[in-house]
């Protein structure tokens, strides 16, 4: 399995606090259920979002097929007027 990059640890990170945070203001809990409910889900959002972060691409310069056909010539365009 790949190592995470920094981009997914940081959306991540700010996935987990602030969903957190807006969870707890919003849903006004004060009790120890609701707030263990609310950080493993926070959790798993950070979660998803760190793991829905696109790869980096690794790009691979591959010289071109050498090909036995000679290249085709230019013909040259006359304008008539």
């Amino acid at each position: 399995m790949p190592r995470p990059t920094a981009a997914q640890l940081v959306y991540g990170s700010c996935t987990v606090i602030f969903s957190t945070l807006a969870m707890l203001l919003l849903s006004q809990t004060s009790s120890g259920l609701g707030i263990t409910v609310i950080a493993l889900a926070a959790l798993a959002l950070g979660l998803l979002v760190a793991m829905t972060v696109p790869l980096p691409t690794v790009r691979t310069t591959e010289a071109p097929a050498a090909s036995t056909e000679p290249a085709p010539q230019e013909q040259p365009v006359s304008s008539a007027l």
